[in-house]
């Protein structure tokens, strides 16, 4: 049976761009559909067990103020519902995990709950549906206009026509963009059409950044061996030339510098989390794989309350770079092969990896599905870094934002800047067999033509499809960047819809884009980063 909807605002896609643009649509008096494919809305924060990557300022500025809501609304969640120590309960900036790899390490349904209650009263009110789990599978579309979105459920095949004047794709990999015919480009881009150092010579469209299938473990008593995998041997035997070992093995490149280096490994370290600080200056954080992503650390709650510390494998050794699984009609078969290395790594581990004291194997290692919401143990949902992307009025590009390039000068600044971000350019290893690309970047904006399609009038993405490069890419994908791509959108969709005008009228026009930067940043946005000095 094929049901009818319409609203204001479609958003397809419920990940981390998806909510936020929902919420800034909300916020703006907009009816709102939003569609999520998996049990949990949150994309890689969640469904994707990624804890989130930022920038060193996090903690200061850098992000909109609906982010530091989410952020501060995860600390709360643990300090009204979790046995914490008072040492912990104390701590401002709380990190539950006490991971290396960020100041906010956390398990990921803490955040599913942080989320679903921000949500709650627009799902109250009824201005908001939220379509769960359903995929797009089908677009209606008249010239330059979507006009709707067929989505199928995921489980019983059941499908739902959504209408909208306006149509976010906020997806993890840019779904809707062949749905709709919007012009769009993957992998890598030549250098001779966007003149970046780090480029290739010809345009690779299906070079494209590693997938990831993460899973949670902790360590205790007893032998928790998973069965082994069907194609263990072939990961246990599998390397590359630029590796420095085999895949299964303590020994990577490390991405900044490309040397291999030997990571360390060992469950429940005697450590103190609340020591811990997460710094990407200070260095990747991933030479101590046990802390680099750990999400529970057991000295931050009272005593007995967890057995063993969490942690969250996504290290270098599952990273999947066989194949691309996007416009790949072989794709499900490598996303079933992605997770097949990440149980062959979690195997490995368990029964072969080698110890300092001399011996093989983990035994103890337990696979923790519930933390990960999954009935197979790993994650639900593969973590994907790169998606496709819009041919946009304006394309980021590395020499906008590389610090080897810009020097003192900084990022370019937009005059349609509609946020902010910061991470470093960092590629992992490729289905092109391209080593990792690691370049220190300035803290960069976000330009408002980079959301809007060269053609299509009414569709925006809301993630990482925006008008970025496969390099630029490797900075716009974080968590905070993604959240203030979606809010970004969200918002010029609801002012197009007031004014009944295309989105991209907003970025022709000074007078509406000032009115609309105004807005953002009214609604805790910040545009520019802080140029501090003397007053």
């Amino acid at each position: 049976m094929k049901q009818e909807l319409q609203a204001d605002i479609l958003v397809v896609g419920g990940g981390l761009g998806g909510v936020a643009a929902a919420l800034a649509a909300l916020r703006a008096g907009r009816r709102v559909v939003l569609t999520e494919e998996y049990d949990w809305i949150g994309g890689q924060l969640t469904s994707q067990a990624v804890p989130p990557d930022e920038s060193s300022w996090v903690e200061q500025f850098g992000v909109t103020a609906s982010y530091r809501r989410l952020r501060e609304g995860i600390r709360e969640y643990y300090r009204r519902h979790y046995p914490l120590t008072e040492a912990a309960r104390a701590k401002r900036d709380l990190n539950p995990g006490g991971g290396h790899v960020s100041r906010l390490c956390h398990e990921p349904r803490v955040a599913v709950a942080v989320l679903e209650s921000m949500l709650a009263p627009y799902l109250g009110s009824g201005t908001l549906r939220l379509l769960q789990p359903y995929r797009p599978v089908a677009a209606d579309v008249d010239g330059d206009r979507v006009e709707a979105v067929t989505l199928a459920h995921r489980d019983t095949g059941e499908r739902i026509t959504v209408g909208a004047p306006y149509v976010l794709d906020a997806t993890e990999t840019g779904e809707l963009l062949p749905l709709t015919g919007t012009e769009y480009t993957t992998g890598f881009e030549s250098a001779k059409d966007t003149g970046e150092p780090s480029a290739p010579d010809e345009a690779q469209p299906d070079n494209m950044q590693a997938v990831s299938v993460c899973f949670a473990i902790d360590h205790v008593d007893g032998d928790h061996t998973i069965d082994k995998p069907a194609d263990y041997d072939f990961w246990r035997g599998f390397r590359t030339d630029f590796w420095g070992g085999n895949l299964l093995g303590f020994r990577a490149p490390n991405p900044r510098t490309l040397e291999a280096a030997e990571r360390t490994f060992e469950p429940n370290p005697d450590d103190d989390p609340l020591a811990v600080v997460g710094d990407q200056r200070r260095g990747g954080g991933d030479m101590n794989l046990w802390t680099f992503r750990r999400i529970a650390a057991r000295r931050n709650f009272t005593p007995g309350a967890y057995a063993s510390d969490i942690t969250l494998v996504n290290w270098p050794m599952i990273d999947y770079f066989l194949a691309p699984v996007i416009d790949n009609p072989d794709a499900a078969l490598h996303l079933e092969k992605a997770r097949g290395l990440s149980r062959s790594v979690l195997y490995w581990l368990q029964t072969e990896a080698p110890r300092a004291d001399g011996g093989a194997g983990w035994p103890g290692l337990r696979l923790r599905g519930d933390v990960t919401g999954s009935t197979d143990g790993l994650a639900q949902a593969p973590y994907h870094r790169e998606s496709r992307r819009i041919k946009a009025e304006y394309t980021v590009v590395e020499q906008d934002l590389s610090a080897a390039v810009r020097g003192d000068k900084g990022a370019v600044s937009y005059h349609d800047s509609v946020g902010i971000g910061m991470y470093r350019i960092d590629l992992h290893p490729s289905t092109g067999g391209d080593n990792y690309i690691d370049v220190a970047s300035c803290p960069f904006e976000i330009p408002l033509g980079a959301l809007l399609p060269v053609r299509v009038d009414n569709l925006l993405p809301a993630g990482k499809n925006l008008g970025t490069t496969h390099i630029t890419n490797g900075c716009y994908r974080l968590h905070p960047v993604e959240w203030n791509i979606g809010e970004a959108a969200g918002a010029l969709a609801a002012f197009s819809f007031e004014r009944n005008l295309p989105p991209r009228a907003v970025g022709d026009d000074p007078a509406l884009l000032a009115e609309f930067q105004d807005r953002l940043t009214a609604e805790g946005f910040e545009l520019r980063w802080p140029d501090v000095a003397a007053y």
